[in-house]
């Protein structure tokens, strides 16, 4: 009797102190997954989903924009990897929330939204460079930001010649940019004093058609994927007629001399021969088409602008940027052409993004640059995109790309 009111005695005062043991236990829980959640990203990563290879009749490039409330950007102002004038969140453009609410549907196929965490984990102890002119260094910014959600411990890195980029620790995997803005080695040369037949002339940028410049002539050994582009600085307004662009192969001049167009054209040739010879084997290599402009009412420096609130309807595109029409807009589809001509052959892959960018003229830093000064310099800015933004769908798409391939090529 007496053990069985001792083993009564012993219940009775667990069951007493069962509910404070329950308080101190439950409440410093709840507490810490409500800090948790307070640090949580602005978008959550879904949980892996198996890998469909891309099929045969998907196209990416071709489809809709449909607005999504609910989808909101994986990173905000405060990443470090920002450029001041494309922190369009920091420099308050209006309606970025709108912006942001814009999903790009493919019309065969579904677009998955990167997954930081699983891409660097599949791209563990590979490199990714980005080659060219600032608008793949706008991609590149996005796609830092973007995969700085996987790796809070991603350090700025520009070694190996780099303009910029970083290094995630976690994963051992390296993005950079290497701004090579004509593809091909460029350098000023002033006009000399015996030269007097030609007024007006200052000088000459010579252009070696045959040399890739040194930004990124000898960097093929590191990167396991490569995205090039060229084309916003093959133009008059970068290149006038007292500063020509004046073209050399073999050291000697071409003659007679080329004009810009046949000069971009041998530079492409010349620069995917180049990349063919010293990029062989597992490299897996893109070309990014051109990044669609939306100046209305005059150039970058004729007072363009680009204050609109809505994407193009598609029975607009034409209209911007059909070359028929003479328009601001219309050297993307002309060097799209070009550029997808000499492609031809090669073993890099095209990275067509510009039909889907050709819609969101409501995409751009425009006149909100983070510096007030800055538009009455440089004019509103419709070229470049808002970060976040359009080039987070970019990303999305190369993501999906390089998945698709690195898979396929074990």
């Amino acid at each position: 009797m007496s053990r069985l009111i001792h083993v009564w005695g012993r219940s009775e005062m667990a069951s007493k102190f069962t509910p404070k043991l329950f308080s101190w236990l439950i409440l410093p829980t709840l507490l810490l997954i409500s800090l948790y959640s307070l640090f949580l990203p602005l978008y959550t990563p879904t949980s892996p989903k198996p890998k469909i290879p891309i099929s045969p009749s998907c196209n990416l490039f071709k489809g809709k924009w449909i607005s999504d409330p609910n989808r909101k950007p994986i990173y905000d102002e405060s990443c470090p990897f920002h450029r001041n004038a494309w922190n369009c969140l920091r420099n308050q453009r209006e309606n970025m929330g709108r912006i942001n609410s814009w999903k790009w549907v493919p019309d065969k196929c579904d677009l998955a939204r990167i997954d930081p965490v699983e891409f660097l984990g599949l791209m563990r102890n590979k490199n990714i460079g980005f080659i060219g002119d600032s608008l793949n260094e706008n991609f590149l910014v996005s796609f830092l930001c973007i995969l700085r959600v996987a790796d809070s411990g991603a350090k700025k890195w520009k070694r190996k010649g780099a303009w910029r980029g970083a290094y995630f620790p976690k994963f051992n995997v390296t993005v950079a940019y290497h701004r090579a803005v004509l593809l091909a080695k460029y350098e000023w040369q002033p006009k000399q004093l015996d030269d007097s037949n030609q007024d007006g002339l200052k000088g000459i940028y010579r252009v070696d058609v045959d040399i890739p410049a040194d930004d990124w002539a000898h960097i093929g050994a590191f990167y396991d994927v490569l995205v090039f582009n060229t084309g916003h600085w093959w133009g008059f307004d970068k290149f006038p007629k007292e500063t020509p662009l004046v073209f050399y192969k073999s050291g000697q001049p071409i003659q007679p001399p080329l004009e810009m167009f046949d000069g971009l054209k041998a530079v492409l040739e010349n620069m995917i021969a180049y990349i063919k010879k010293e990029l062989q084997g597992k490299t897996l290599k893109f070309w990014r088409l051109q990044s669609p402009r939306h100046f209305q009412g005059g150039d970058w420096n004729q007072n363009g602008s680009c204050t609109v609130d809505e994407p193009l309807d598609e029975l607009q595109l034409d209209l911007w940027f059909d070359p028929r029409y003479n328009g601001v807009n219309k050297e993307a589809r002309l060097l799209n052409h070009l550029i997808e001509e000499v492609l031809k052959g090669s073993n890099i892959r095209i990275l067509d993004l510009t039909h889907l960018s050709e819609f969101r003229a409501d995409a751009h830093p425009a006149i909100w640059l983070g510096k007030k000064d800055a538009v009455a310099v440089w004019g509103q800015d419709c070229m470049h995109w808002c970060l976040p933004g359009v080039p987070d769908t970019w990303v999305d798409i190369l993501a999906q790309l390089i998945n698709h391939y690195i898979l396929e090529i074990g």
